[in-house]
């Protein structure tokens, strides 16, 4: 199915059968007040627009690519212009479901310091699996916000209401980052169990014999066979151990390098080849890079 292409918030309220939003650029919309397609199970979208959901309740099963999610739970999900996401409607969907839906325009960010900043927040580029789940306490946090946002857009408009709506966003989103943080580290059993496949992964790729033609893993494969997107995957990693997906590969492959190197007669050259390097040259800079000696300084110290 063609993905429904929505190029604005008017337009996004005119296909849920909503009212004229009164701020052509953001809006905050009751999900209970939100109508699906006529006759349509499932849907497919891209938004040209910013959209920040809090939905409780919520019995829509979300796909992301081909895997399915069911969340029951007050969650969060954040999606920036351009992603394709899907959703299949539940029979009684809109029975139970409570929460809001907040759409920003990037138009709305012009001129201001969130227009660049806002690409720093990792979660825009998460799937749908990798949804914030809320506490009560946070849920009622971020409720807080969006009230002060739709109030401030709901007044007379004055020269000090965007100013205003971009200080409540800044505020959700950092909060929003926190709540990740924090979720993080209390899902330990999911998390933890990401970093075990992490280490049988890279330690399975790097025992592989077709090392040479597979080349180096990128976080995009690494990611991929995690079956989590490589913005969740990097954060998750930061806040666990400190360090990026990008860190994790970089520090397999230094370990395999001085096995090569302490344990076998193999070339400097030989060696590169066989770890997925074209040019021993480039070899020799990573290692110095990552361990200060080079190579040879290394197999001469070891020996």
């Amino acid at each position: 199915m063609k993905p429904y292409h929505i190029k604005s918030i008017t337009e996004f309220h005119r296909l849920r059968g909503l009212p004229k939003p009164e701020h052509p650029l953001i809006s905050i919309i009751d999900v209970t007040s939100i109508q699906h397609l006529p006759s349509s199970e499932y849907e497919s979208m891209i938004f040209d627009f910013y959209s920040i959901s809090l939905k409780r309740n919520c019995r829509s099963k979300f796909r992301y690519g081909q895997q399915q999610y069911d969340f029951d739970e007050g969650t969060m999900f954040f999606i920036a212009p351009g992603q394709i996401f899907g959703i299949e409607y539940h029979a009684d969907e809109g029975e139970k479901r409570t929460g809001w839906m907040m759409l920003i325009h990037p138009d709305f960010l012009w001129h201001t310091a969130l227009a660049k900043t806002i690409k720093k927040y990792e979660f825009f580029n998460y799937s749908v699996h990798e949804a914030l789940f809320l506490s009560e306490k946070e849920e009622t946090i971020l409720n807080n916000i969006a009230r002060n946002i739709e109030q401030e857009y709901h007044s007379n408009i004055d020269k000090f209401s965007q100013d205003v709506i971009i200080a409540q966003l800044e505020l959700l989103l950092t909060y929003s980052e926190r709540f990740y943080e924090r979720q993080f580290l209390t899902r330990k059993i999911s998390n933890h169990k990401i970093l075990d496949r992490l280490e049988e992964i890279l330690a399975d790729y790097f025992n592989s014999d077709d090392l040479i033609s597979k080349g180096l893993p990128t976080v995009q494969n690494i990611s991929g066979l995690l079956n989590v997107s490589p913005n969740y995957l990097s954060s998750l990693l930061k806040v666990l151990t400190g360090q990026s997906t990008q860190h994790h590969i970089h520090n397999k492959l230094i370990e395999k390098a001085k096995e090569k190197l302490s344990t076998t007669e193999l070339s400097i050259s030989e060696i590169a080849y066989e770890l997925g390097f074209e040019h021993s040259q480039s070899f020799s800079k990573f290692f110095k890079t990552k361990t200060n000696y080079s190579p040879s300084e290394f197999r001469t110290s070891f020996n």
